[in-house]
C-alpha cells in the first residue's frame, strides 16, 4: 500500500511541472478551490518562473503518459478545469519519442514465445506512429499480407498503475472537502478514467472492440474498420490490416484526390450518430490522427483503445435531448433531465427550461463557424452549478467525442451545421424507437419475458418452501440449557467473581495500610 507521503511527493512533483508551464494559476485563482489545495499549489510553484500564457497541454505532456490521457479527458470538462484550460487541452496530441526497436522486438518475441521472423517476413524498425501507450510499425506477414502492428511500450502498465493510484488518492481527498468539489464527483471521474485506460492497456480487448464496432457498422456504407489478425494478437501486441489512405486532417491531399469534403463531413457526423445512438457503442477517440480516407472515399477508423457505451434508456434520453434542442422544445429537454434525475427534483422544470433556452436559441440555424457544439456544451456546463447537477461520468466520453467530431467536420466543411445534419437522423430514430409502434412492441416484449419467467419463479418458491410431508407439523419445543453450556456459564461467573474478590481484597489491604491499622 502506497504511503500518503509518496502520493504527496508525486503531487508536488507534478505540481512543479504544472507551475513551470503556468498551469497552476487558474487553480489558485478559482474561488471554488479548497484552501488546502490552494496551499499545495503555492508550495509546488515556490521558486519557479511562470510564463504569462499558461500551456496546459505542454504541462500534461511533460508529466507523462497517464497525464496525457487524463488531460484529454479533462478537455471535455470546462466546468472542472475552466474554459481556457479545456480549450488548450483539446490541442493535446498523444505523440512521444519512439522506443528503441530492440525493446519492441524483445516485447513481441517474449509475448509470443517465438522469433519475430516466424511471425513476419518483413518488419519496419521505424514506427509510423508513437503514442503514450504504444507505437505502431508496418510489417508483412509470412503469408504476404501487409499489416500494422501495435506494441505496448515496455513498463507502461506499471507506470499507469502508479499514477492512477495517486489520482485516486487525490480525488478522494478533494471530494471529502465537500461543496463544489463533491458536486463535481472527482472520484467517479478518476474511476471512469481508470476503467478506460485499463482497457486501453490490454490490446486483446482493443482488438475485440474493433471487431464489435466492425459488426455494428457493417451496414453503414462509406465507413470501415480494419480486420484483426487474431493469430498475431495478444494482450501486448495487436495486428490488423494496413490502411492505405489519406489522413482526414490533410485537406489539401483530400482535394487533390478529388474527394467531396462536404459529403465526407456529413458522413462522419452520421457515422458517429449511428454508433452512439443507434448501436450504443462508439469509437471515443475520433481525433484527426485516427481517421483516414481511402481512394474510393471510404472513411477508415483506427485505434480502438477508448470506446464508449450507452444503454438503451440513456440513448433514448440523449436522442430526445438532441431533438429537443434542434427543434427548440426546451420544455421537453428539461423534463428529460428531471426524468433521468440529472437535476434534483426540488428545482423548477420551467426555470431549467428557460436556462436551456438561453443556451440553445443562439445556436439554432447558424453554421458551426459561428456557434458550435463545444460552445453549447460549455453553456450547459455553466448552468449545472445553478441547478445542482452532478457530473454524469457515463456521458463524459460522449461529450468528448462530440467535440472531436465537430472539430474534424468543421475542418472539412466550415459551413456545416451539426444540428441540421443530425436532425433527420435523430428524428427518424426517435420516431422508430419512441413512437406508438415501438412502445407497443416494447410492452409486448417485456410482458412476454415476464410471463415466461413465471414457471421458473414458481419452482424457486417451491424450493424455498417445500410441500409438507405425511407427518403432522411438529409442536414448538421448550428451550433447554445443555450441561456444557451451563458449566461454561458458571465457569465464566466464577472467574469474574474471583477477579472481583481479588480487586476488593487488594483495595482493603491498601486502605488499611494507609490508615495505619497495620502499625
Amino acid at each position: 500500500m502506497t504511503l500518503p507521503a509518496t502520493h504527496i511527493r508525486r503531487l508536488l512533483g507534478w505540481g512543479r511541472t504544472l507551475a513551470r508551464h503556468g498551469a497552476l494559476r487558474g487553480i489558485e485563482n478559482d474561488p471554488n478551490t479548497p484552501a488546502p489545495v490552494r496551499t499545495l499549489c503555492k508550495v509546488a510553484r515556490f521558486g519557479t518562473i511562470q510564463p504569462k500564457a499558461p500551456d496546459y497541454a505542454g504541462a500534461f505532456r511533460a508529466i507523462g503518459p497517464a497525464a496525457i490521457k487524463l488531460g484529454q479527458t479533462l478537455a471535455t470538462r470546462p466546468d472542472l478545469v475552466g474554459d481556457e484550460a479545456a480549450h488548450n487541452l483539446l490541442e493535446l496530441q498523444d505523440n512521444l519519442p519512439p522506443v528503441n526497436f530492440a525493446l519492441i522486438r524483445a516485447e513481441i518475441e517474449s509475448t509470443f514465445g517465438k522469433p519475430l521472423e516466424s511471425l513476419f517476413s518483413a518488419f519496419d524498425p521505424d514506427p509510423v506512429g508513437a503514442a503514450s501507450v504504444a507505437q505502431v510499425h508496418s510489417a508483412v506477414t509470412t503469408e504476404g499480407r501487409k499489416v500494422a502492428v501495435k506494441v505496448l511500450r515496455p513498463g507502461v502498465r506499471e507506470k499507469f498503475a502508479r499514477d492512477i493510484e495517486t489520482y485516486e488518492w487525490a480525488a478522494a481527498h478533494l471530494e471529502a472537502f465537500g461543496s463544489e468539489a463533491a458536486r463535481l464527483r472527482p472520484r467517479m471521474v478518476i474511476a471512469n478514467f481508470k476503467r478506460w485506460t485499463v482497457r486501453e492497456l490490454d490490446l486483446r480487448r482493443e482488438a475485440a472492440s474493433a471487431s464489435e464496432l466492425s459488426e455494428t457498422m457493417r451496414a453503414h456504407v462509406g465507413y470501415r474498420v480494419p480486420a484483426i489478425d487474431w493469430d498475431r494478437t495478444n494482450g501486448r501486441v495487436m495486428t490488423l490490416d494496413w490502411v492505405d489512405g489519406v489522413k482526414i486532417s490533410d485537406v489539401a491531399a483530400l482535394e487533390a484526390a478529388g474527394h467531396d469534403r462536404k459529403e465526407l463531413a456529413q458522413r462522419l457526423v452520421l457515422a458517429f450518430l449511428t454508433q452512439a445512438i443507434n448501436g450504443g457503442y462508439f469509437h471515443a477517440d475520433m481525433h484527426q490522427g485516427n481517421l483516414f480516407v481511402e481512394g474510393d472515399g471510404t472513411i477508415v477508423a483506427i485505434d480502438f483503445g477508448i470506446m464508449g457505451r450507452i444503454d438503451r434508456r440513456a440513448r433514448q434520453w440523449l436522442a430526445e435531448i438532441l431533438y429537443g434542442l434542434t427543434t427548440g422544445n426546451y420544455r421537453r429537454v428539461a423534463e428529460i433531465h428531471f426524468e433521468a434525475q440529472y437535476v434534483p427534483s426540488y428545482h423548477s422544470v420551467d426555470e431549467f427550461a428557460t436556462a436551456l433556452r438561453a443556451v440553445g436559441e443562439p445556436m439554432r440555424g447558424k453554421p458551426v463557424s459561428e456557434l458550435s457544439v463545444g460552445q453549447m456544451l460549455d453553456g450547459l456546463f455553466a448552468i449545472t452549478r445553478d441547478f445542482d447537477m452532478q457530473t454524469q461520468p457515463h456521458l463524459l466520453l460522449l461529450q468528448k467525442t462530440m467535440v472531436m467530431v465537430e472539430g474534424i467536420a468543421t475542418q472539412l466543411d466550415p459551413q456545416i451545421n451539426m444540428w441540421e445534419t443530425s436532425a433527420p437522423f435523430v428524428r427518424a430514430w426517435v420516431r422508430d424507437e419512441l413512437g406508438p409502434e415501438a412502445a407497443i412492441s416494447d410492452r409486448i416484449r417485456t410482458d412476454t419475458q415476464t410471463l415466461l419467467r413465471i414457471p421458473d419463479l414458481i419452482r424457486r418458491i417451491e424450493d424455498r418452501f417445500p410441500a409438507k410431508g405425511g407427518a403432522p407439523e411438529a409442536p414448538p419445543l421448550p428451550k433447554v440449557e445443555l450441561m456444557w453450556q451451563r458449566k461454561k456459564r458458571k465457569r465464566g461467573v466464577g472467574v469474574i467473581g474471583q477477579l472481583v474478590t481479588f480487586l476488593a481484597g487488594g483495595a482493603l489491604v491498601i486502605g488499611t495500610h494507609t490508615l495505619g491499622w497495620w502499625g
